[in-house]
């Protein structure tokens, strides 16, 4: 599956570099030069996975990644830490910061493309490849996007995660921790406010897509439901 791949780095080269690489390898790239523009990526083109460099002027990456394990919107985005830095402290350093790998520079880009798919595929349990098609709604897991009559939807792949689980078991409420552990596997341990910041960007999605009225419902005290016209809500899942 694409994953949308922030790069952070204030050296040019390696921008360019790592772009033409993991496009060729079938990501889609967004590249910034310093932190202050990466949060503005963040902020408005949420990408699954970011390769950050450590040492840049004014904010270090090190301090940016401390800054998004804080926020519930960013607690759980799987960060790759790139540093000149070799030794064996600086690497455990950026390991307890949050980073989920630590690549020394110089590094192989193919290596570094390696460990992205190893990344994704730990923090991301496996999807379906089955179609799936509710309404005007369209679910690919194999290409990782959704659409409304054919168009495209801005998410991010763990909204589409997320949206996948909730119209696959459509009807049923489901917990936000319950959510999470779908989404995100059972050793994530973020906010269960993160699910709230994603519920609201899918609605927003589904709105700007065309949908007349929103299909994701919160039940109070319980969580949220996928429930489109006609659909009746059943309570409650408990997982096996």
């Amino acid at each position: 599956m694409a994953a949308h791949v922030l790069v952070v780095d204030d050296e040019e080269p390696i921008r360019e570099l790592l772009s033409v690489n993991l496009r060729n390898a079938g990501h889609p790239v967004d590249c910034a030069c310093n932190v202050e523009q990466a949060r503005d990526f963040v902020e408005h083109h949420p990408p699954d996975l970011v390769v950050l460099d450590w040492m840049m002027p004014g904010m270090s990456g090190i301090d940016y990644l401390r800054a998004l394990r804080t926020r519930p919107a960013t607690c759980e985005l799987p960060v790759i830490l790139l540093s000149a830095r070799a030794d064996e402290r600086d690497r455990i350093a950026g390991l307890e910061a949050g980073a989920d790998d630590y690549v020394v520079k110089p590094f192989s880009v193919r290596e570094l493309i390696a460990r992205i798919g190893v990344v994704l595929r730990r923090r991301t349990p496996l999807l379906a490849d089955t179609q799936v098609q509710f309404g005007a709604l369209a679910l690919d897991p194999v290409g990782g996007c959704a659409l409304i009559d054919g168009v495209p939807l801005a998410l991010s792949q763990t909204e589409f995660r997320l949206l996948h689980f909730l119209v696959t078991h459509a009807g049923r409420v489901y917990s936000r921790t319950q959510l999470i552990e779908q989404v995100r596997g059972r050793e994530f341990s973020g906010d269960e406010r993160t699910v709230d910041v994603m519920v609201s960007r899918l609605r927003s999605a589904l709105a700007a897509g065309g949908l007349q009225q929103c299909w994701i419902r919160t039940v109070r005290g319980s969580g949220y439901s996928f429930v489109a016209p006609g659909l009746t809500v059943t309570g409650l899942q408990a997982f096996d």
